[in-house]
């Protein structure tokens, strides 16, 4: 199949129609940027193909905005040495007509041969939609769909079966599904599609596996059942003898015992505790008495320190004395040093003062002079401005009313040109001296005239003819004309001109005036942001300003001749040296007298100390408390040693006893007798249980119910297993039929994955795209990589999806199909090395197919050897058509 001419028109974004011609057996590149109309093109050939004629879901096909339009598509192609011919119509005045060669087709009959051609179907009602659209679904990609491949295959997949059927022979032959089919029917009443029972082997199972649980419950029922017999005799001998022996009460009595021996070490311990009391209180009284005793001791060789400290501090004074002239010098020094450099500091700000003034004066001058210029300039500018507005205000035209007189102007040159096409054209060739009278008018010799009106034609000697111009067209056609003349007398009026080219001249006049009344008003406002106003207040504060510099230089009386020309930053840097010489003098002078005072002070303190300590010492009441001390000590310490004998005595006696031990006897016995209680109780209890539970299991007939439910379980198990053992032999039957028919879908795959290997290979020279028995591609294969196609990068997954579309086409046309190969922006998320690779594969492919490849970047695809077709430019052939 080759498209040759594509035509739209009411299109959707072609109003005016645009027609695609001369299309090229192999690759058509036809290129526009966004929105230039490409996608409407392939939408174009779609709706030609897939929607009814009939349809109400086209809308979308119409331009927007525009109720009234009737979209037409109009299709020219060859197949099989046959011109085949499409016109449809959408929406208004619909209709479908068909041409192959002389034969012809109209409505549902000519969308059937086409549907019966390129192998898709019709949908019952409403909008075509993917899963109709058969082969072309496959083979035309639409923006932005080229990785998504499997609905397409799955939608094409009949037609593609159909194509290797007819490639391959009986190998396809249904002949084995029909065998399959049985089995698989046969198959589904014992087992679902994932192997699992169904049906009466299902409830065979449920039922098996239910008895086998029931007669494991009663077998284990019974085994408990004789269990609880042994248990029950074993355990009422040991109930016997404990109510025999009574071993809880000989562990209470034995408690008794241990807590009497625990009460009397108990006393003990409290005896113990206040004796250890009383020691403490004797060790805290002894312990006082001899710290007095020290501290009285201690205070003679208090005394010698005290004088010592007091000569040391003496001393420390006179030397510190003697330093005060020294410093009171040294801060006189550094006083005089800083207000030296302090004047020289002032002395360097005014010198940079008066260079700063004079900069601001030079700069305030030029400034000065720049603003003097630009009111100059200011001045002229605002004469050119006023000027052009002048033009503007002369020159002002209504765009909207010009835009009316051009469209009506166009219209009644139309109407003059169909006038003179339709209206009855009257010429006569005469001999000489002959004449004619038209409608009281003489003629003579040759000419022509138009006849808008009924017209007489009087011949002398003969008679007259009446002439009737053409019709009620005519008649609409010549009111038409006297209307658009009418409209435009009145427009050319309104806008004050003679003629569209004055009007035009008139524009082009107001528009020059207003870019150059915008270019002088964009350079006042760069000259004057402001306005001239605010240009004259800057020029008068500058004024003002360079007056006030100047009379603040003249102001400055100093002798620069004498004054230090050093910088400021160096008589700065003295300055801040003599602060910091003078800020030490004063803080050394400042500490010294800190610490004279602090030194007389501790000189003054020490020799009273010194002379308190002394007066006390000599007190002679002190010498006999002395003495008491001494014997309230000896005393203190006979009775503590008595106190701790006795302490170790009955110590020793605690110990012998080991409380810990008797405490632990008298929880041991306690827990020992409520122990054997609880264990008899249980003993008893457990009894009553067992009795209870064996007269109970004894009136149901275990033993009977078990062998019942075992006999049961005997017949269901025979009777499933039957079915298990048909089930798994159908379940192998069909894995064996549908072995042997994979084999001969590998066949029919064949002719498939020749086509997809010889485009494969160009871009991965060792890879391996696997098609499924549906004929769907999907296990990808590189060297070590092994993965489905689906999992590739989406880059890598256009590429595949698009090669496996050119295999498709390739097995198509091998079976005698029709293709045809429609790209809408593909490939754009290739690199530069595959995208090499792709447009071999397109180049090789285009020796079998023709190929309508759209795109909005044609400087990729520059290299492909072919003419591109720039839509833009078609677009403006046909506005100018």
């Amino acid at each position: 199949m080759k498209l040759q001419r594509l035509r739209v028109e009411q299109f959707r974004q072609f109003r005016q129609g645009l027609e695609l011609d001369s299309l090229k057996p192999g690759i058509n590149l036809i290129h526009g940027p966004n929105e230039s109309g490409k996608s409407t093109l392939v939408r174009a050939i779609r709706a030609a193909f897939f929607e009814r004629y009939r349809s109400k879901s086209a809308e979308d096909l119409a331009p927007w905005g525009d109720s009234s339009a009737a979209p037409t598509v109009e299709l020219v192609f060859e197949h099989n040495g046959q011109r085949w011919q499409l016109d449809k119509r959408f929406l208004k005045r619909h209709r479908c007509d068909l041409l192959i060669d002389s034969a012809s087709f109209s409505g549902e009959e000519a969308e059937e041969k086409l549907a019966e051609l390129l192998g898709y179907q019709f949908p019952k009602k409403g909008a075509s939609k993917e899963e109709h659209w058969g082969i072309p679904g496959l083979l035309w990609v639409e923006q932005g769909t080229g990785q998504d491949i499997e609905k397409a295959v799955l939608h094409a997949g009949g037609h593609l079966k159909s194509a290797l059927n007819s490639l391959v022979g009986e190998v396809a032959s249904s002949g084995g599904d029909e065998i399959i089919q049985a089995v698989e029917q046969q198959r589904k009443e014992l087992l679902t599609s994932t192997g699992r029972p169904r049906g009466d082997y299902l409830d065979l199972a449920n039922a098996r596996h239910t008895l086998q649980e029931q007669v494991a419950e009663l077998q284990s029922r019974v085994e408990q059942y004789k269990a609880q017999v042994d248990r029950l005799g074993s355990l009422a001998a040991e109930h016997e003898q404990a109510n025999r022996d009574r071993p809880w009460e000989e562990a209470r009595r034995g408690m008794l015992r241990a807590e009497e021996k625990y009460r009397e070490v108990e006393a003990l311990q409290e005896k113990q505790a206040r004796g250890q009391d009383a020691l403490k209180q004797l060790q805290q009284n002894l312990a006082l008495l001899q710290q007095s005793r020290a501290h009285w001791q201690n205070q003679n060789e208090q005394l010698e320190l005290r004088y010592q400290t007091y000569k040391k501090a003496k001393k420390q004074l006179e030397q510190e004395e003697l330093a005060s002239p020294e410093l009171a010098k040294t801060v006189e020094a550094a006083r005089n040093q800083y207000q030296q450099a302090a004047d020289a500091v002032q002395q360097a700000h005014l010198r940079d003062k008066r260079e700063r003034l004079q900069k601001d004066c030079a700069r305030l001058e030029a400034e000065l002079s720049k603003l003097k210029q630009s009111q100059e300039k200011a001045r002229e500018i605002q004469a050119s401005l006023e000027s052009f507005r002048k033009i503007k205000s002369d020159n002002i035209i209504d765009v909207n009313v010009l835009r009316k007189l051009k469209q009506n102007q166009r219209e009644l040159d139309d109407a003059n040109i169909r006038i003179q096409t339709i209206a009855t054209r009257v010429t006569w060739n005469l001999n000489p001296g002959k004449d004619l009278t038209l409608n009281g008018e003489s003629i003579e010799g040759h000419g022509e005239k138009l006849l808008l009106e009924p017209g007489l034609l009087e011949i002398p000697g003969f008679g007259s003819l009446g002439i009737q111009p053409g019709g009620d067209d005519l008649a609409s056609l010549r009111r038409q004309l006297e209307r658009l003349q009418q409209m435009v007398s009145q427009q050319l009026a309104t806008l004050a001109v003679e003629s569209v080219e004055a009007a035009e001249q008139k524009l082009a006049r107001l528009q020059e005036a207003e870019a150059q009344v915008q270019r002088f008003d964009e350079l006042l406002k760069s000259l004057a942001p402001n306005g001239a106003d605010h240009l004259n207040s800057m020029k008068q504060e500058v004024e003002d300003e360079l007056q006030a510099r100047s009379a603040e230089l003249k102001a400055m009386a100093v002798d620069w001749n004498t004054a230090d020309t050093r910088p400021l930053s160096h008589v700065e840097a003295d300055l801040k040296q003599a602060e910091t010489r003078l800020a030490e003098a004063e803080s050394r002078q400042r500490n010294h007298e800190t610490e004279l005072l602090k030194l007389r002070h501790t000189c003054d303190a020490a020799h009273r100390e010194w002379q308190r300590m002394k007066d006390e010492l000599n007190n002679p009441e002190r010498q006999q408390q002395m003495e008491k001390l001494t014997g309230d000590i000896t005393a203190v310490e006979k009775q503590q040693a008595e106190l701790e004998t006795a302490l170790k005595e009955r110590e020793a006696r605690i110990s012998e006893a080991r409380p810990e031990l008797l405490k632990q006897d008298i929880e041991r016995y306690r827990a020992t007798a409520e122990q054997q209680e609880k264990a008899q109780q249980k003993r008893a209890l457990e009894l009553s249980e067992i009795r209870a539970k064996l007269e109970a299991w004894g009136a149901e007939g275990l033993e009977e119910q078990h062998n019942e439910k075992a006999a049961e379980l005997e017949h269901v198990s025979r009777r499933y297993l039957e079915l298990d053992r048909r089930a798994k032999a159908l379940d192998l039957l069909l894995n064996l039929l549908k072995e042997k028919r994979q084999a001969l879908t590998r066949r029919l795959q064949a002719p498939l994955q020749k086509h997809l290997d010889h485009y494969l290979t160009v871009l991965f020279p060792e890879a391996n795209l696997e098609v499924d028995e549906n004929l769907m591609p999907g296990k990808f294969s590189r060297g070590s990589e092994l993965g489905q196609m689906a999992e590739l990068s989406f880059g890598a997954r256009e590429q595949m999806g698009l090669i496996s579309r050119l295999a498709y086409a390739d097995l198509l046309q091998e079976a005698g199909r029709p293709t045809l190969i429609i790209l809408d922006d593909t490939l754009v998320h290739s690199d530069a090395d595959r995208l090499e690779g792709m447009k071999r594969i397109l180049f090789d492919a285009a020796n079998r197919h023709q190929i309508l490849l759209f795109t909005c970047h044609p400087e990729k695809w520059q290299d492909l050897g072919v003419e591109p077709r720039d839509l833009k430019a078609l677009k403006l052939q046909g506005d100018a058509g």
